[in-house]
């Protein structure tokens, strides 16, 4: 029985070995990644206050400037880290004097705060506790999300460093267990999965697995264009969060399926595919832009594919073929025979 798992998981111990190789020859081309400590926080948030106090001093609107984590132009691509801010990105200016964005400004100020106090008595909150500190003031949960993100990148501090925590969205199951930091033991024997657009957290799980046990990642997402840009913010990250590229991508992520072309060749019958929509396509188009996709020739072949048959499918459609095709066929032959790109 154990040669027979050992022979059926051999593509896959090939593939280990190959990663292993590349993390060997990227090491020392990878930058230090050091925490910032929390005194160099408090003084970075003191040196923005400091900065506002010297404006009004001075008779000035006191404004901030904030990186624009929306922006393409503001990130590069590097095959071994993913999207990445570029070291002088275009920034948002906020004023404290115009309608526009005096409410933003005064949001800005409030959750630096929270966040010098949290960091100064090494406490924590989520975000939603943020929120409900003042919900006059920020309105929606969205707007303290997006600001702590923003001040994440315009104190170029990992958010996980901020003190600030989120509620999780992703799930992980499977023969794992392991401590936090604060000694809680987690035992991931579950029936659950993740799913969905990855969090921060999700990404943050991915990434320490990748660092701690080396073993190759593979992405089960549906063959359409939603679940390629999951699995495509896992392996090169967001524009949005391309400040924190080094702690949250992936790059050796390999697409294990649902392929657009394992549709034709598993002859999937046709009721359990589903036109591309106007959106479908047009999202499509947008991800075959992506800077990332000219090291992928593979990816971009699948995804071609999927843009000249203009259908999508669900995992869930492998089950048109027989009911456990996917547990029982699909998935251990892609594993024994290295059926991923």
């Amino acid at each position: 029985m154990a040669s027979q798992a050992a022979e059926q998981f051999s593509e896959v111990d090939k593939l280990r070995v190959q990663l292993l190789n590349n993390v060997e020859d990227m090491t020392d081309c990878q930058p230090d990644d050091e925490p910032v400590s929390s005194r160099e926080i408090l003084i970075r948030i003191e040196n923005i206050i400091l900065g506002i106090v010297t404006s009004v001093s001075k008779g000035e609107a006191p404004v901030l400037a904030l990186p624009n984590r929306s922006s393409w132009a503001n990130v590069s691509f590097d095959s071994a880290i993913g999207l990445q801010m570029s070291s002088g990105p275009s920034v948002s200016i906020i004023r404290s004097d115009c309608p526009s964005s005096v409410t933003k400004f005064a949001q800005i100020l409030k959750i630096l705060s929270v966040i010098y106090r949290l960091v100064q008595r090494n406490s924590y909150a989520t975000k939603r506790d943020i929120y409900y500190n003042n919900t006059q003031l920020f309105g929606s949960q969205t707007a303290v999300d997006s600001i702590v993100d923003d001040i994440s990148c315009m104190l170029k501090v990992p958010r996980r460093s901020l003190h600030v925590l989120a509620t999780s969205k992703g799930l992980i199951a499977g023969d794992l267990r392991y401590m936090e930091e604060d000694g809680t033991r987690i035992d991931c024997h579950s029936s659950s999965a993740g799913k969905g657009v990855p969090d921060v957290n999700s990404r943050l799980m991915v990434r320490k697995l990748w660092d701690t046990l080396h073993i190759p990642i593979f992405a089960l997402v549906d063959a359409d264009p939603h679940g390629i840009e999951i699995m495509c913010i896992y392996k090169y990250g967001s524009v949005a969060m391309s400040f924190e590229a080094h702690s949250l991508t992936v790059p050796s992520v390999m697409w294990l399926g649902l392929l657009p072309s394992d549709l034709q060749r598993l002859w999937v019958p046709e009721d359990a595919l589903i036109p591309l929509t106007k959106r479908d396509e047009s999202k499509l188009s947008s991800l075959l832009k992506r800077p990332y996709l000219s090291s992928q020739p593979d990816w971009q072949k699948e995804m071609e594919l999927m843009q000249q048959t203009r259908v999508k499918a669900e995992i869930q459609s492998l089950a048109a073929i027989a009911p456990d095709f996917l547990t029982s066929i699909y998935l251990p032959n892609k594993l024994r025979y290295g059926g991923w790109v």
